[in-house]
């Protein structure tokens, strides 16, 4: 009997032995190092979730590439149109500092104590953004002179709204890069399918029609181009705009125009943006105001009711590239010709 006892004992002990082997031999495969194939493997992958390259411009203005933290956590902006876009892109959550603005779509980031005031879309405070300890900076043309006391914080994104590409598509390629930042690519394209239909419609409407576009400012009436502001009414939406020569600079404030001129090119359409409006300047005169007059009156536009006085002006201004505006600028050219559903 105890030969059996001790016999079943040894089996039960190198049965133990056996096991306490192969926990130890797994322990020593877990903690032994990788390969230099799979360490090296490893690192590539890492390192692709830690940057992004992008297509930016620097403070010259001139196209650059841009490496950038991937999936920043504390963003700071400083540009309407690129708060426009992180905000349709459902990344409000990560701005830790914004400029001011009076959009009304964007005042829940000026409202929340957690999002530092960063100053305004034309001049920065360094102290603050510095403060905010970004991962990332976004800012627009305004504050191309900053660029470079800036990028001593954090990486500057600086994306603008081309006039050769048009509104439409600078809108399409600053959503997916800033998208790429966050590998949210198909949000990008799911944010742009409806503008398309959107801009035939209106392309439809508007071709073989004239028009004067301009911005009121300062008491005064200012024609604009195709190479800048509102040119998303003649350049993309197809309007004949007859106020410019192509060759004259109107970018930033337009060319003054007095209202003979405006009577003297009789068109179908006015389309008129109030800058004062869209900047707040106490005391100014309404666009309404300035554009209702005997001379102007006197014009097909006018006579057909043809003037169209585009209803979000700080948008036009201040926000021209960003999804939400794009929206808004398409609804007040549909809402301005009729072609609202």
């Amino acid at each position: 009997m105890k030969k059996y006892l001790s016999l079943a004992l040894a089996g039960l002990l190198a049965l133990s032995m056996t096991a306490c082997g192969a926990i130890a031999a797994d322990l020593a495969a877990m903690a032994s190092p990788k390969s230099e194939s799979e360490a090296a493997a490893s690192a590539s992958s890492s390192a692709v979730q830690q940057e992004v390259t992008i297509q930016s411009l620097n403070g010259s203005k001139e196209a650059v590439e841009l490496t950038v933290p991937y999936d920043p956590q504390r963003i700071a902006v400083l540009d309407m149109a690129s708060l426009d876009i992180l905000d349709a892109l459902g990344l409000g959550d990560r701005v830790v500092g914004s400029a001011s603005t009076s959009l009304d779509y964007l005042q829940s980031y000026m409202e929340n104590e957690a999002v530092a005031n960063l100053g305004t879309i034309k001049e920065a405070d360094l102290e603050a953004v510095m403060a905010s300890e970004p991962d990332v900076i976004f800012i627009g043309g305004r504050l191309a002179t900053s660029y470079d006391a800036l990028s001593e914080i954090a990486p500057v994104i600086y994306l603008s709204t081309g006039t050769e590409l048009g509104v439409v598509e600078s809108v399409r390629k600053n959503t997916a890069a800033v998208a790429s930042l966050f590998g949210l690519e198909s949000k990008a394209e799911e944010l742009m399918t409806d503008f398309d239909g959107r801009i035939a419609a209106l392309q439809e409407f508007a071709a073989g029609k004239t028009a004067i576009v301009g911005m009121c400012t300062s008491g005064s009436y200012n024609v604009l181009g195709n190479d800048g502001r509102c040119s998303l009414i003649g350049r993309e939406i197809g309007f004949e705009n007859i106020g410019v020569d192509a060759n004259i600079d109107t970018s930033t404030h337009g060319n003054e125009a007095s209202f003979e001129f405006i009577v003297e090119k009789n068109p179908q359409y006015i389309f008129v943006m109030d800058r004062d409006a869209a900047i707040g300047t106490d005391g100014a005169k309404l666009a309404q105001e300035i554009m209702d007059n005997e001379l102007v009156n006197k014009t097909q536009a006018a006579q057909d009711g043809h003037v169209i006085y585009l209803a979000n002006p700080a948008v036009w201004y201040t926000a021209e590239g960003g999804v939400t505006a794009l929206d808004r600028m398409l609804s007040d050219l549909e809402t301005g010709l009729g072609l609202s559903v």
